[in-house]
């Protein structure tokens, strides 16, 4: 039986968990964070499972460990765990982990207000304020993302077609609009949300091949980015998205975010520089 002891920070982002795991890192080997990754999954899921999972975890738990960097002039590593397995980039899990991390003492940044962050999908770029020795935001400038696929046409059982894109943000995501047989989030519940979202993503997993072009081990779409009509205002764009086997994000999903603006962007349908602020299934917000 394996056994080791774990110490973990428990919150969350804009209502979707985070648990930073703050002892019992295993050593891995690599060089780069990606190879450091499938060390991971390789010889140590284990941890993962048992840290995400049912009795100490749920269905939506997700989380990460910090490292040391894996380049000269970064600040620290993040390697993400949830209970669909260990992502290539996780945003509202970077939120929560830089934001534990400041206020508990266990990141130093090299110049304050700043961070450079390797993951397994590439470098990040993290500013942030604190007060009081509180954080009051966190921006991220992601890896690039980008449209890899429009207009694929799907089948599903009980929905019919679907036209659907898949855009990366730092894993690759199906992205469903409003069409024929799809109205938008707002027409569909949470149980129909999970009930579609594995048939669509093994159908497109199916269909069409999504492997990153610098990173070969990234590959396959993952997560399922239903749109729709925001209850806000003064939100730009609704979506729920489906991960792992049972889990709805409750925050915006800081990934799939730049998935969306990647694709909106792609469709001519969003200004560089313009703000885009996507409204998540509880109605939290990100300001992209």
């Amino acid at each position: 039986m394996l056994k080791g002891t774990f110490f973990c920070i428990d919150g969350h982002t804009c209502g979707n968990p985070v648990r930073l795991i703050t002892s019992g890192h295993p050593q891995l080997s690599g060089l780069s964070m990606s190879e450091k990754r499938q060390d991971f999954l390789q010889n140590h899921d284990w941890i993962r499972q048992a840290l995400m999972f049912e009795p100490r975890g749920h269905d939506m738990m997700s989380g990460g460990f910090l490292y040391p960097p894996t380049t000269e002039d970064g600040d620290a590593a993040i390697l993400f765990v949830e209970t669909s397995g260990c992502l290539p980039m996780c945003g509202h899990g970077t939120m929560g982990i830089v934001t534990f991390a400041l206020e508990h003492g266990l990141l130093h940044a090299k110049v304050p207000g700043t961070l450079l962050l390797d993951t397994p999908a590439g470098r990040i770029h993290i500013n942030y304020e604190m007060t009081d020795g509180k954080v009051q935001w966190v921006k991220i400038y992601n890896v690039p993302a980008y449209l890899a696929h429009r207009s694929i046409v799907i089948e599903i059982p009980e929905l019919g077609e679907l036209k659907v894109d898949i855009a990366y943000g730092g894993n690759f995501y199906i992205i469903v609009e409003p069409q024929t047989n799809y109205k938008g989030i707002e027409h569909l519940t949470a149980g129909q949300i999970l009930k579609y979202s594995p048939r669509v993503r093994e159908a497109i997993n199916a269909k069409v091949q999504c492997t990153h072009p610098l990173d070969k081990t990234v590959q396959g779409a993952s997560h399922v980015l239903w749109t729709g009509t925001p209850k806000n205002p003064n939100s730009d764009a609704a979506n729920a998205v489906f991960y792992g086997d049972k889990a709805i994000d409750r925050s915006p999903c800081g990934t799939g975010t730049s998935a969306r603006m990647a694709q909106l962007f792609a469709k001519g349908q969003l200004a560089q520089g313009q703000n885009f602020i996507h409204e998540s299934y509880i109605g939290s917000q990100f300001i992209g």
